[in-house]
């Protein structure tokens, strides 16, 4: 396998093609505008530097994967080579399906369709093609070039051949694939995401302020980020959303979002992308400041 195509190329997409493309993979990236393309190649550039400067990559080889990447605003176009494409498009169940009949149609008969979803029925995806045994859920972590995690997810009607591609192809990314089933929200949000809405619920009844909240969870629990620090990194619609599928999957109520979470969503308040979430993000500051919302 060595032509791959991304659709999206946002923070998770341009993460996806920088992975590959630094492993000497033939990278494709797709999206609607030229502009957003534009922007993700000087993400992955700095991104690269980074890797530079931190001595994990040479100039050179940061010179070889950007020749790696060709970008495109056709779809069919982009994915005509294609051997593997994943889809890292918004997380949207309509805008995912829709995009999954066009890659059926666009892409060669032996590619294998690969979805980075957080939380959506990879059965539910597979349904809208007509090879079914060749889609499969790739979920990376962010940042993708950081992060080791791929969560590798089969849906009902995935081949065993199709699992074991991706899970060989996860570790040549040096990444460590862990495969899973696909029940609402697979694992990782499954756990992760209940977590940051009892984090919420906690600010909400007033059992303890933002800062307090998240300080118990990193020295306490030696969590990186506490659960508002990372619901605001994740994206508050981002989390909502899951804890909606998670909700309407299980018919469960522990999975229902909180009404803070909700109203913050409905407000605006997203988190970094906003500027504002459970934090105040001035940009080229790395303070973190609890918003004033949440001060008192």
């Amino acid at each position: 396998m060595k032509n791959i195509s991304v659709i999206g190329s946002g923070t998770m997409g341009n993460g996806i093609a920088h992975v590959f493309a630094q492993h000497g993979y033939q990278v494709s990236l797709i999206d609607l505008k030229q502009e957003f393309l534009e922007k993700a190649l000087a993400t992955i550039t700095k991104n690269l530097d980074r890797q530079v400067a931190k001595e994990v990559l040479t100039e050179e080889q940061k010179t070889k994967a950007l020749s790696n990447i060709s970008t495109y605003t056709d779809l069919k176009e982009g994915v005509q080579k294609a051997e593997l494409v994943i889809e890292a498009a918004t997380e949207n169940l309509a805008i995912k399906l829709d995009l999954f009949r066009q890659i059926d149609q666009a892409s060669p008969e032996n590619a294998i369709l690969a979805t980075n979803t957080s939380s959506i029925s990879i059965t539910k995806i597979a349904a809208a093609t007509n090879r079914p045994a060749q889609v499969i859920g790739m979920h990376f972590m962010n940042p993708v070039p950081v992060m080791k995690l791929v969560e590798v997810i089969r849906g009902y009607a995935t081949s065993d051949e199709t699992t074991q591609q991706i899970m060989g192809l996860s570790e040549k990314l040096s990444k460590v694939p862990v495969e899973v089933n696909d029940y609402p929200g697979f694992v990782a949000n499954r756990i992760l995401m209940p977590m940051i809405n009892e984090g919420i619920y906690s600010l909400y009844e007033g059992v303890a302020g933002v800062y307090e909240i998240d300080t118990v969870m990193k020295l306490g629990m030696a969590h990186p980020m506490g659960p508002l620090q990372l619901a605001d990194f994740i994206g508050l619609d981002v989390c909502l959303s899951i804890l909606k599928v998670l909700h309407d999957g299980f018919g469960n109520p522990k999975y229902a979002p909180c009404p803070l979470l909700v109203n913050m969503v409905e407000a605006g308040f997203k988190g970094v992308k906003s500027g504002e979430g459970f934090y105040t993000y001035i940009k080229g500051s790395k303070d973190l400041v609890v918003s004033p919302r949440f001060s008192n």
